[in-house]
């Protein structure tokens, strides 16, 4: 296509017409494919032809939304995945293997947590943790051994930011794989592969998604790593369905706009908490207030649509503020057109010691807020009784 400009590009690629000149794509809803001979099959499954064989390894429905985040993030290719997660382990499972160690941010969301800390050290898969916030650290954990970096920014839940550009300049300039998860920017705020990333990694559940209806994941970067990725993805099975796929392509038709929408309320959110005096701190990247502010405004075209905030008070007053929200709703998901309100210690990283917990900056009192589609007022409204 000409146009170049993301709204465009969101709506107009899609898959190839059929005969019937349908004017939104259809669902594919096959398992399989017919071949038109046994040649055919026999040149499919040597990869010397191209086409469909078996819908765990493709389907037009997942083909087109593959590429159209491709195109969107600026990466050569990418993969669909059952949820978010079944994305995450399948790109530290097809790049790491016994003896590897990765360093990760510490602040990554609960299930990441599980993965590093419980699960990969039964397979040999050492890790540490770095603090985003501090360079340094960066440069003096990486060991001989080190074989992936992964990096979540924004972090869930407390915002934390990292420069990017220096973070891919330091993985290449060691030969080590460096990987984003991009869930909460979505490539329409960042895009991590243009900034250095090897791999940038979303749970399409989230904002891609934008209205909780449906899990899928998606890992995004070069024609080569994404070869890889198909190599463990076809027989260890984390297949996005066709139908969610669908769904999700025609979400990105309204991604732009949804974003310009989230991003603008957050903003008046987290602006109005800074001014209320049972809040002891504030995180939202474009607040000036915010430590990486500055980094944040160099990599994000919008601060995005979460605002994280301690509550003076401690557990009972976080509980207090989320029993008399009236509109908001108490769920662990994120990035629904519904504002949703979360407390991290509580549920999205409730495995997590306290210590553990105080070390990603997670308190008692943390609460973290999606901030949806409906009027501002609404909004700020809602907050405000429920701080009263």
């Amino acid at each position: 296509m000409q146009e170049e400009n993301f709204e465009t590009l969101a709506i107009r690629l899609q898959a190839e017409r059929t005969q019937f000149k349908e004017h939104s794509v259809p669902l594919y809803l096959t398992s399989s494919y017919k071949f038109d001979d046994a040649e055919e099959m026999r040149a499919l499954f040597a990869n010397e032809k191209e086409g469909h064989v078996y819908s765990r390894y493709a389907n037009p429905n997942t083909d087109e939304l593959i590429n159209k985040m491709a195109v969107l993030e600026g990466a050569e290719n990418g993969w669909a995945t059952a949820s978010g997660m079944a994305a995450i382990f399948t790109t530290f499972m097809t790049f790491l293997a016994s003896g590897d160690h990765v360093l990760s941010s510490r602040s990554v969301f609960g299930s990441t947590h599980q993965l590093l800390n419980n699960i990969f050290p039964k397979w040999g898969i050492t890790y540490d943790y770095a603090d985003l916030d501090k360079p340094e650290q960066w440069e003096q954990g990486i060991r001989p051994n080190t074989k992936m970096i992964f990096v979540e920014t924004p972090s869930n839940p407390g915002i934390d930011i990292i420069d990017l550009e220096w973070l891919g300049q330091l993985a290449k300039k060691n030969g080590i794989l460096l990987v984003v998860d991009n869930c909460f920017a979505t490539p329409y705020l960042q895009q991590p592969i243009k900034l250095g990333a090897d791999i940038s990694i979303h749970s399409a559940t989230k904002f891609i998604d934008g209205q909780g209806r449906t899990l899928g994941g998606i890992i995004l970067g070069s024609h080569q790593l994404i070869k890889e990725i198909e190599g463990f993805a076809r027989h260890s099975g984390p297949a996005m369905a066709p139908f969610n796929a669908w769904l999700l392509s025609k979400s990105l038709e309204t991604l732009a706009v949804r974003m310009d929408r989230h991003c603008e309320s957050a903003l008046k959110v987290a602006e109005f908490l800074e001014r209320n005096p049972v809040v002891k701190k504030v995180m939202y990247p474009f607040l000036p207030s915010h430590p990486q502010y500055e980094i944040a405004k160099k990599q994000m075209k919008q601060g995005g649509g979460i605002v994280t905030f301690v509550i003076e008070g401690g557990a009972a007053a976080a509980s207090a503020f989320m029993d008399k929200l009236k509109m908001f709703s108490i769920s662990a998901n994120l990035g629904d057109t519904r504002s949703i309100a979360t407390h991290p210690a509580t549920s999205t990283h409730s495995k997590l010691t306290e210590a553990q917990r105080l070390e990603v900056g997670i308190e008692q009192g943390t609460v973290r807020l999606s901030i949806g589609l409906e009027h501002i007022n609404d909004i700020l409204g809602d907050i405000s009784q429920a701080l009263a």
